[in-house]
């Protein structure tokens, strides 16, 4: 006998024993899972339950004796020796991650806020189905690999995203009994099923980051979620209308989309669009990301396995289909940091990541590049089970203030303080701005801070309804973080002695094109007896008609859920339209260009010498303009440093406590020999190349790009091939970011394009409008015409051609004073106390 024990003990031991076999034990469990789930309600007197225990307060000082050991307090560590790769805009990005999934062999990781299973990754469409998200990843489940993915659980009443339709058309590629199936999993997070989760439940709050890890090989991470709206080039086309035939378009379904006119609708009816391409352009994006290989993938890797545990741990801890995943260094007492439950009665699996050994990677031997990263994020007790971290909002700060040179930023908002007096806005990144503007006035030294952002936030609406006064309060915030009010950058540096205008510059960027809607087509839809948002849809239903969807897991619908007749009526409504094509004269070549973005653009040509088969008094109906949305979350310092991920600049991104995000911050020691103000320089050529791509893009001087990526170096992973700087001229006019030429080409193309735009279609917002009665004057409100379209229509054809002939790139001004003499956000139920953070 053992010490210790006795006859008693060991009685009950073995009766343990035998119960465990019986069905009297598994109901006991049960009950142990039913107890925990009603427990939750505890958790409503209780919002610190994941840090009051004594292992819990153990981990918590684990990761934060982590954390303070570096820099920027962020779980990461610094790393060297990273290979990292930029790509700008949608074409080239989506074409790297299909030729990098294509490539998986054991494991993928995908987080983000919105994933549309029927994206297309290479263009265009109809060409190229089998690069759609979908089927590519179904291709590696059955090739054996695994796919875990996270996306943000919206609430439905304020988000169109539809997660639902993501996770049951994800799972339902590889049914029960078919090759692949179990090897992809999604997990929404956060609940809202107030039963088994009232006391963790958030609606104001969201996961946001956007990123992918490949193998524990490579990740991507940057601005682009894979979803519908966010594929383009950098030419930015607003058309999508093929007179030559509709297998040509380029945004099928919800993927063309223009926000300001429509939001996304019933987005699980992927084929569908309520906007016709006939009448409307789509609203262009323009977005940054990073492919990199490296160190840093590592910290993804683990910042992915800690939500996974943590939302099993919240929401799927008693579910068999959700595993734990344990990873390579966060093992035995440390695999507490990525959130590793063991619980007495355990239910799913403990997966071991990578499935091959750590050392296998290339990175796990030496450096790869040159690229000294690291990674932060923006996380807390919601969103992670962690103390709050807003590593982002450090390096922010840190990074602007000792800048010397310049700063240069292109976000999607700008909500930001200078100190604790404008509230409810908490962030101190615009403090950091006021710091480094005032430093550089006092020593006399030229300093820019050059902004780049939205003239609008990305809703649906007139901003003068009351439907968009949530559109019109982050519009104020921004306004007043900006230049409204004694606690702005602009007043806050001016109280200093400083002229903020001469060293704080904001701009938007704007695009414009032409719809190829000829009286020939219009013939055709009137001789068919078919519109062509019909045909539009038929397309998108060839198609987009191919896969699994299904409404639930267990009842996958092969095919889509389109009704039998709904399908015979599309198709048959596309042959008669294309049973036309001969009598209107759409048989021979069309001389008239589908999209004129490219004039924007290096080499373009000019718009006064397309050729348009119609009279030219008539194209005049087809000339739209729209915002070109910034949805990139990117600084650039000085052409040395970087800092790119899923972080927009407000307190939802920054204060770790709001928006889940995750974002590096990059440092290339591999120097190059540039200029700063007419001085030698040793720029990084990571930070300097980007930039330089960028400006030109927005100058207009990079040409237009070909849909065929294949052949492009910068539409292929890292691994593949590093960056096409696209060396000639205009590369080194833009060398200098300091130099008055290339400021002086900066500030009047804006100028120029911001009067054209004004002129030609009276684009909004404007300077013109200070309150809401010049709203009206400025931009009448009737049906007249079409939102995006010229405003004048006696205005002579060719003088509209010689007036757009002027526009060169995407560049105009921020108008500054937009409803100044109005109050953009008056307080009521949409913006109170209660609803405010939601704003910032």
């Amino acid at each position: 006998m053992a010490p210790g024990e006795d006859g008693d003990s060991r009685m009950f031991s073995g009766l343990r024993d035998k119960l465990k076999a019986t069905n009297l034990y598994d109901a006991k469990i049960g009950a142990i899972h039913l107890k925990n789930k009603v427990g939750k309600f505890g958790n409503l007197i209780n919002p610190n339950h994941r840090h009051d225990e004594e292992h819990e307060k153990l981990t918590d000082e684990k990761r934060t004796r982590i954390a303070e050991s570096h820099r920027f307090n962020s779980f990461a560590p610094e790393r060297d020796g990273n290979k990292i790769k930029w790509y700008v805009d949608g074409q080239d990005y989506f074409y790297a991650v299909s030729v990098a999934l294509e490539k998986a062999k054991e494991t993928i990781y995908i987080e983000d806020w919105w994933l549309s299973p029927e994206l297309f990754l290479r263009r265009p469409p109809y060409y190229n189905q089998e690069w759609r998200l979908d089927q590519v990843l179904k291709r590696r489940a059955e090739a054996g690999v695994k796919i875990y993915i996270i996306v943000y659980k919206e609430v439905a009443q304020a988000v169109s995203c539809n997660s639902a339709h993501t996770k049951h058309a994800l799972h339902a590629l590889c049914p029960q009994g078919s090759p692949g199936h179990g090897n992809i999993t999604v997990m929404r997070h956060p609940d809202h099923n107030v039963f088994e989760n009232a006391g963790d439940m958030t609606f104001y709050w969201a996961h946001h980051e956007k990123f992918i890890v490949i193998d524990y090989e490579m990740a991507f991470i940057g601005g682009l979620d894979l979803c519908f709206g966010r594929w383009d080039s950098r030419q930015h086309p607003l058309a999508d209308v093929h007179p030559a035939g509709v297998q040509n378009e380029m945004f099928p379904g919800q993927d063309f989309n223009n926000n300001r006119i429509l939001d996304f609708q019933t987005v699980e009816d992927w084929k569908s669009n309520e906007l016709s391409k006939a009448d409307y352009g789509r609203m262009p994006w323009h977005d940054v990301a990073m492919c990199l290989v490296g160190d840093c993938v590592y910290d993804i890797a683990e910042h992915f396995v800690l939500r996974w545990n943590f939302v099993k741990r919240d929401k799927y801890k008693r579910s068999e289909g959700f595993d734990w995943l344990t990873m390579t260094g966060r093992e035995g007492e440390n695999e507490d940091l990525v959130a590793v439950q063991r619980p007495k009665h355990p239910v799913g699996k403990y997966i071991h990541h990578p499935l091959t050994p750590l050392e296998n990677r290339s990175w796990a031997h030496g450096q790869q590049g040159t690229v000294h990263a690291q990674v932060i994020r923006s996380s807390c007790d919601w969103s992670s089970g962690i103390l709050t971290e807003h590593s982002i909002q450090n390096a922010y700060c840190e990074i602007i203030r000792n800048a010397q040179h310049f700063v240069y930023i292109e976000n999607q908002f700008f909500i930001t303080a200078t100190g604790e007096e404008q509230f409810p806005i908490h962030n101190t990144i615009g403090r950091a701005i006021v710091d480094a503007c005032v430093k550089a006035g006092k020593e006399g030294r030229k300093f820019r801070v050059i902004i780049v952002i939205p003239a609008i936030p990305g809703f649906a609406g007139d901003l003068r309804d009351d439907a968009a006064m949530g559109t019109r309060a982050i519009m104020d915030y921004q306004y007043k973080s900006i230049h409204r009010g004694p606690h702005s950058i602009f007043e806050q540096i001016k109280a200093q002695g400083v002229d903020p205008k001469q060293h704080v510059f904001i701009f938007n960027l704007r695009s414009y094109d032409r719809l190829n809607k000829t009286s020939a087509m219009m013939e055709q839809e009137e001789k068919s007896g078919v519109k062509y948002q019909d045909v539009q849809r038929a397309e998108a239903e060839e198609i987009m008609g191919e896969g699994v969807h299904s409404t639930t897991d267990q009842q996958p619908t092969i095919g889509d859920t389109t009704g039998d007749d709904e399908k015979e009526r599309l198709i048959d409504a596309k042959r008669r339209f294309e049973a036309q094509r001969g009598a209107v004269g759409l048989d021979k070549e069309t001389t008239s260009k589908d999209t004129i973005s490219h004039t924007a653009m290096l080499n373009g040509g000019k718009v006064s010498e397309q050729r348009w088969d119609d009279d030219l008094e008539k194209e005049k109906d087809n000339f739209v303009q729209e915002e070109l949305y910034i949805h990139g979350k990117l600084l650039i310092v000085d052409d040395r440093i970087v800092i790119c991920g899923s972080s927009n600049i407000n307190d939802r991104s920054q204060m770790g406590l709001h928006d889940s995000e995750l974002s590096i911050v990059m440092e290339d020691y591999n120097l190059m020999d540039s200029v700063m103000d007419g001085q030698p320089f040793k720029a990084g050529h990571h930070a300097a190349t980007l930039r330089r791509l960028l400006w030109r893009e927005h100058l207009g001087l990079l040409p237009a790009q070909p849909l065929d990526a294949s052949k492009d170096p910068n539409a292929q992973p890292v691994d593949v091939c590093p960056n096409d700087i696209m060396e000639g001229p205009e590369y080194e006019f833009v060398a200098d970011p300091m130099s008055d030429k290339v400021w002086g080409m900066w500030t009047g193309n804006a100028s120029t394009n911001t009067q054209i735009f004004r002129h030609l279609f009276r684009a909004d917002p404007d300077d013109n409008i200070k309150t809401f009665d010049d709203y009206e004057a400025f931009l009448p409100r009737h049906n007249k015409f079409k939102q995006g379209h010229l405003h004048d229509p006696f205005m002579p054809a060719e003088e509209v051609r010689q007036k757009l002939d002027q526009i060169k790139g995407h560049l105009v001004w921020m108008p500054l004073d937009f409803l100044c003499d109005a109050p953009m956000a008056e307080k009521g139920l949409q913006v109170n106390a209660y609803t405010e953070s939601i704003y910032t």
